[in-house]
């Protein structure tokens, strides 16, 4: 019954947003109650629910967006994005802009959190893909699975290495096998998305024309001012990844260290990189703060992106506390599936509640007190098994999960197109993963 309200609420999320063109809000507020109600919770539930799940996912990530969505009208607008894009054009060639965005979503998103890493390269992504004259279709998705796979395989990531601790695998372990495992999945995420965006037009920037393109390249910045709002928060980002995953807590102390800290997190590196953004126009003019110039268009657009967003953050907390989780890991639980048991736990999970930094650490939990009775006794095997998960974790993204409504809302794809695009293409990375984690483990055994 919980199964067939979750596909039913699902089903209405497309139906209204595809067949009759309601906003993405309204429709999962709608799916929401639906499945609140129909599943008989507490009225007290639904409400908490649906506040914590709002102020929760926004709490996490809204001012993340409006930074980077600030950020990227700077870039846009100034030249600065098709700056970029014409150097990396020159370097890589027009025709390998989906492997050069997996790729770099592929090392950004080891210590960049998945959905900041996409925020951040979303500008640059549409730029090189409007240059290159490609649908913006394969190219973000490839940005955003190569984001994703690192996300759920690779630690210093906090999915992966959280399962590590709980299953006690040795984290350098999961690291190299996690490269070992991630790589083949993305090439294949490439192929994939080469493939979706052939048959799948999407422009990447509608709004501006080939002769607009050339005019703001006029008065571009130069490259090094361009790659700047960029590259300084990622490498801010990755600097306090690397202590914290390096020092212990005793080491982690002293000005130089608290400040690092500080600057290395999402928001504070990204406000960092807003403010260099503003340094890109060749004349400065206040005028583009104002609400009706670059500022004004950065915050219409961001609105939109949080509605989707914290809407999602609700559906996804209504299923949460509706316990539709455990309900589903009991129908997985008590077959002999071997390798295949964490990662179809997991899947369980995370298609459930939405977030696979959730999923990984919820099924890790499970799984810990049964490796003995699983027979996963070995070093290797306990990497394996967190890799397992880490797979499970992909399938699949969907209304329920912040990273889905990211993608489609900064990638002018509608519900039905996210569903058919991204959607059916963490599917395909989470099975890829989890073929290639158990060819390992018949190797290994």
């Amino acid at each position: 019954m919980t199964l067939l309200l979750l596909v039913l609420s699902v089903f209405l999320i497309i139906l209204l947003t595809a067949k009759w063109d309601v906003h993405p809000f309204l429709a999962l507020l709608a799916a929401a109650f639906f499945f609140a109600l129909a599943s008989g919770m507490s009225f007290d539930t639904i409400v908490a629910s649906i506040n914590g799940g709002f102020g929760t996912t926004l709490g996490k990530i809204g001012l993340v967006i409006i930074l980077g969505v600030i950020m990227g009208t700077f870039l846009e607008e100034s030249g600065a994005a098709y700056k970029l894009a014409e150097v990396v054009l020159k370097l890589i060639g027009k025709k390998r802009i989906h492997e050069a965005m997996g790729m770099v979503g592929f090392v950004v998103s080891i210590p960049v959190f998945s959905d900041s890493g996409f925020i951040i390269l979303a500008p640059l992504n549409k730029s090189l893909t409007k240059r290159a004259g490609l649908s913006l279709a394969g190219t973000a998705v490839a940005l955003k699975l190569g984001l994703f796979i690192s996300h759920i395989l690779i630690p210093p990531t906090p999915g992966p290495i959280a399962a590590a601790g709980i299953l006690k695998a040795d984290v350098g372990l999961v690291m190299l096998l996690g490269l070992i495992i991630g790589i083949p999945t993305l090439l294949v995420a490439i192929i994939y998305a080469k493939y979706i965006g052939k048959r799948n037009y999407i422009d990447p920037n509608p709004q501006v024309t080939a002769e607009e393109v050339e005019q703001r390249l006029e008065n571009a910045p130069n490259a090094f001012k361009s790659f700047l709002p960029i590259l300084v928060p990622i490498l801010l980002i990755l600097i306090k990844s690397v202590m914290e995953f390096q020092l212990s807590e005793e080491e982690l102390t002293g000005t130089l260290i608290e400040i690092l800290q500080f600057v290395g997190t999402p928001v504070i590196a990204l406000l960092i990189g807003m403010l260099l953004a503003f340094t890109l126009p060749k004349k400065f003019d206040h005028k583009v703060f104002s609400g009706t110039s670059w500022i004004g268009k950065s915050l219409s657009e961001a609105s939109n992106i949080l509605l989707i967003t914290g809407a999602g953050g609700i559906f996804g907390a209504v299923l949460q506390s509706s316990g539709i989780a455990d309900a589903l890991t009991g129908l997985v639980q008590g077959a002999n599936l071997g390798i295949w048991l964490p990662f179809m736990l997991c899947a369980v999970i995370k298609t459930a509640q939405g977030s696979s930094t959730v999923a990984l650490i919820t099924t890790a939990s499970i799984i810990a007190p049964l490796l003995g009775t699983l027979g996963f006794d070995s070093e290797l095997q306990k990497v394996l098994v967190v890799l397992a998960i880490g797979g499970g974790a992909a399938v699949v993204s969907h209304a329920n999960d912040s990273g889905f409504w990211v993608v489609t809302s900064m990638s002018n794809f509608d519900t039905k197109t996210g569903y058919k695009l991204y959607t059916r293409g963490t599917l395909v990375v989470g099975i890829c993963s989890g073929f290639l984690v158990w060819i390992a483990s018949l190797l290994i055994s």
